[in-house]
């Protein structure tokens, strides 16, 4: 019986192949402890390193856009340089941020409390950096520059501000202005893109197409740790900012100048209207303000001061203020009456400058012996009350006045293009009746009939009354908007065209007859003297509008010209009131004159003056005090 034995190369292959398995026995236990370490041992400190590295967006404002006038040559509002002032509160050794501030308040003269507000205590640990201060001058910058090696964390850049014309005047109420977004706002607008230190529109056009404006903001996206330090190795991925439109307004800088001096140093307002199109030519309130001052770091004393004011100087009063339209409304009673064929045109009504209704005396405007026997040309013509009065109650009624004033567009917005406008006011029995818990009165029916008692309107909405009458039962959405144009071409990227926003089933003769009527009132009516001029034909209303006060009255007057023209196209509208709380001197016809005759006569407010003969009228130009 023979013995077997292996090869003698078999031990050794067994040994390497235990040799190699143990290798990997070894490698898989130092990963498996590596591992280990990592998720268990040490997972919770990685998984904070993770949490604290995140890639931080640093915005890079884009260059708002530029304001024209209509004819697209000078800017009514561009940009300037200027600089932001930011810190850094981590950078700054601790214990001594406070006295930083301290320095950067007294070189830049903003109060320390302001920079406080902004930098808290509880920001001191962040390397975010905050801005303190905008719209530094060149020189405060050099200053700071010259003392950089005492000011760490201090850091300063480029941003631009509003600059506005040094002529902006009467026109801060259409242009607006603009500010810092505030929390409330970026909480509303945060899902259109704004973020904090945004620039926003705070009123007139700036707001209105803000969007437009402000462009598409650019960014740079860092690696930061969680205080906001950057992580030097990895690389800053940047977008250039879009620069916002350039917009183009309706209005015309040369009739804008003409009316702010017309109306002069009196509270009230002025609106100048091309009404084939619903342009707006001219839209002054007074009075004004200075938007410049919102781009002041210590602007809070003048916006207070702003606020305070009990002249209101921030009310637009052209679509923000309404008042009682006096006899202008006998415009809209003369179209009511023929249109509903409620009187004769051609009966009289003898008008003996009083009479009496519901226990008490009712006097026109012309005492004893009145006006005499009047027709409806007449009555508009001489605006003789009594005779509106009588029509008005016992033919026209309250209903059928209601529904034409609110067919002339009374009671409702006119969606102008700008924000804060308000929509006048219509009374009926049924209001009455819940706000005073009264019954309507024929007294009240006769209030109604001459512009007096609760009806309210607006001098844009008295405007396009006028437009009404012009258009023949159209009238076309106001707006100031005339072009958007590419920011760095010029090229016009949209144009606004008109559109209707309402039209009236009153018979084109009906339009026709009240336009002869308020020619009447300037050739033989109470405007005889102040609007029969020669530059150019014009029909309109004056209307006086009781405020229960002595000797206090609003002043309005409403027309259109040329009266009669084979191009509708160079036709305005003018809207004019002039408030109470001025000295009485029956002011509105007469500026509406001056306006007609500068615009027709291609006449500057003081060619214009000379030629109507009003010197003797002027008072001294000049902010009323």
């Amino acid at each position: 019986m023979g013995l077997s034995l292996l090869p003698a190369e078999e031990p050794q292959s067994a040994m390497r192949i235990n040799i190699i398995a143990g290798i990997f026995i070894v490698i898989f236990l130092v990963y498996a402890f590596t591992l280990f370490r990592i998720q268990i041992v040490q997972g919770e400190e990685y998984r904070s390193k993770a949490q604290n590295i995140a890639k931080s967006i640093i915005n890079i404002p884009s260059q708002r856009g530029e304001i024209y006038d209509r004819d697209f040559k000078q800017p009514l509002v561009i940009n300037v340089d200027s600089f932001a002032i930011t810190i850094t509160p981590a950078e700054i050794e601790r214990g001594k941020v406070s006295a930083i501030i301290e320095k950067v308040a007294g070189i830049t003269g903003i109060p320390k409390e302001q920079i406080d507000r902004k930098l808290p205590p509880s920001t001191y640990h962040l390397y975010q950096p905050v801005e303190v201060a905008s719209n530094v001058p060149f020189e405060t910058i050099t200053v700071l520059a010259e003392q950089a090696d005492t000011l760490p964390g201090v850091s300063w850049q480029s941003k631009p501000v509003r600059s506005y014309a040094t002529d902006i005047g009467s026109l801060s109420h259409v242009i607006g202005y603009v500010g810092d977004i505030t929390r409330e706002e970026l909480i509303m607008f945060y899902n259109q893109g704004y973020q904090s230190n945004d620039i926003i529109g705070k009123a007139g056009i700036e707001r209105q197409y803000d969007e437009l404006l402000r462009g598409k903001n650019g960014h740079e996206i860092r690696t930061v740790d969680v205080r906001g330090r950057r992580i030097s190795s990895e690389e800053t991925k940047r977008e250039a900012p879009d620069a916002g439109k350039n917009l183009v307004l309706t209005i015309d800088r040369n009739i804008q100048t003409l009316a702010e001096k017309a109306l002069g140093a009196r509270i009230g307002a002025i609106v100048v209207m091309r009404p084939t199109t619903g342009e707006i030519l001219a839209m002054v309130s007074y009075p004004w303000y200075d938007p410049g001052i919102f781009n002041r770091s210590d602007m809070s004393r003048e916006y207070v001061s702003l606020i305070n004011d009990p002249n209101k100087p921030l009310l637009n009063r052209t679509i923000q203020s309404s008042y009682p339209p006096a006899s202008t409304f006998k415009i809209i009673m003369t179209s009511a009456i023929l249109e509903e064929n409620a009187f004769p045109p051609d009966q009289n009504v003898l008008c003996e400058g009083e009479f009496e209704y519901g226990g008490r005396t009712w006097r026109c405007h012309i005492r004893k012996p009145g006006h005499g026997w009047l027709n409806l040309s007449g009555a508009m013509a001489q605006s003789c009350d009594i005779y509106y009065w009588v029509v008005g109650r016992d033919a026209l009624g309250t209903e059928r006045i209601v529904s034409y004033s609110t067919d002339f567009g009374y009671g409702s917005l006119t969606n102008i293009d700008l924000p804060g406008e308000i929509p006048g006011f219509i009374p009926t029995p049924q209001w009455k009746d819940r706000r005073f818990h009264e019954r309507w009165l024929g007294g009240d029916t006769m209030n109604m009939s001459i512009g007096q008692g609760y009806t309210l309107v607006t001098p844009i909405q008295m405007a396009n009354m006028v437009v009404m009458t012009v258009n023949e039962g159209i009238i076309y959405t106001p707006h100031l908007l005339k072009e958007v144009r590419n920011p760095l071409t010029g090229a016009v990227e949209e144009t606004v065209e008109r559109s209707v926003l309402h039209t009236s089933t009153i018979s084109p003769d009906v339009f026709k007859a009240v336009k002869r009527d308020m020619r009447g009132v300037i050739v033989q009516g109470t405007a005889q003297y102040p609007l029969n001029i020669r530059s150019v034909q014009i029909a309109g209303k004056t209307g006086t509008s009781e405020i229960g006060l002595q000797d206090q009255w609003h002043s309005w007057f409403a027309a259109f010209a040329p009266y009669e023209t084979s191009n509708p196209e160079e036709r305005i509208v003018v809207s004019v009131i002039v408030e109470a709380v001025n000295k009485w001197e029956w002011w509105a016809p007469y500026a509406s004159a001056i306006i007609f005759q500068g615009v027709f006569a291609n006449q500057t407010y003081e060619e214009a003056v000379r030629a109507l003969g009003f010197q003797h009228l002027m008072p001294v130009q000049g902010r009323r005090e």
